[in-house]
């Protein structure tokens, strides 16, 4: 049975270590939400250590230069593991050969500039038409504000039908940047999975990522096992089901992406229609709250 949460110091003795989700949860895309900072900057007042564990198709350094531009306290978080990294080691290792049709918008350039000092050795990767691709790197549609899934079909079949292999940097559905939803590259590696594709991705729900976070902190001499890590996020296929996976206790954030579930009130989601809503979707996670805080 879930537990809702009036805020989240009343588990937070429990864990050692949260993994915080990003959109939906600190921040909406355009501004932080305070009492969510503040959270997590109590928890580590405490002695816990944050990661921000995000599905954003960028390194950690392009999403550390977007938190400061928000402004948030370099105090309320350790270290960033992003979708983008992991994806970055796979492309750079070959996963889908060298020669790559890019589909995603210009700022997310970092993937193919930002490389690791371990990973500098290896061959380089060319971007090239989708005509000339070994393979596909998606972070997400060209146009994110204007395009849909169904803009690419005929682009992808035509590279199914030459067995391209894509790698998906974001396997987010949507986001919502203010009150606007938009569609990320997971929509995209849905369809072309869909058409007989194949995708490889990186993001939560997927392993990559969490060998990341736990690489993250064992470079700063954090241990950890699964009972002392908190997974904090509002996306049910990527937060939720990636901590199941992983045997990491959970807090569903209902004012996110699914607040129009749970009545009309995100800050304070309806009960009934929240454990409803889970046992539908096999989803358990031990905990849920309305925001943040």
């Amino acid at each position: 049975m879930t537990q809702l949460l009036p805020a989240l110091s009343e588990i937070t003795p429990a864990y050692d270590v949260i993994y915080c989700d990003l959109w939906g949860c600190l921040h909406n895309g355009k501004a932080l939400f305070p009492e969510a900072v503040a959270a997590l900057q109590a928890f580590r007042r405490k002695g816990g250590a944050v990661v921000l564990l995000t599905n954003a198709p960028r390194t950690h350094h392009a999403v550390k230069r977007r938190l400061d531009t928000m402004g948030l306290p370099e105090d309320a978080y350790d270290a960033i593991a992003a979708s983008g990294d992991a994806t970055q080691v796979a492309m750079l290792q070959g996963a889908a050969g060298r020669k790559l049709w890019h589909l995603g918008p210009g700022k997310d350039e970092d993937l193919f500039s930002m490389i690791p000092a371990w990973l500098q050795d290896q061959p380089p990767i060319e971007r090239v038409p989708l005509d000339e691709a070994e393979g596909i790197i998606c972070t997400g549609p060209f146009d994110e504000f204007t395009e849909t899934p169904e803009d690419y079909r005929g682009r992808f079949l035509a590279a199914k039908a030459r067995g391209l292999t894509m790698l998906n940097a974001n396997p987010d559905l949507v986001v919502d940047v203010g009150q606007t939803r938009i569609y990320c590259a997971g929509a995209l590696a849905q369809l072309y999975e869909e058409m007989g594709g194949e995708v490889l991705s990186f993001g939560k729900p997927f392993p990559p990522i969490y060998d990341l976070a736990r690489n993250q902190l064992a470079a700063l001499g954090i241990s950890c096992d699964s009972d002392s890590v908190l997974a904090i996020g509002d996306g049910v296929r990527t937060d939720i089901r990636g901590a199941q996976a992983e045997g990491i206790d959970a807090v569903f954030v209902t004012g996110g992406l699914e607040a129009h579930r749970f009545g009309t009130d995100p800050d304070t989601p309806d009960p009934v229609a929240l454990a409803d809503w889970l046992a539908a979707e096999n989803l358990h996670p031990r905990y849920a709250m309305g925001r943040l805080r």
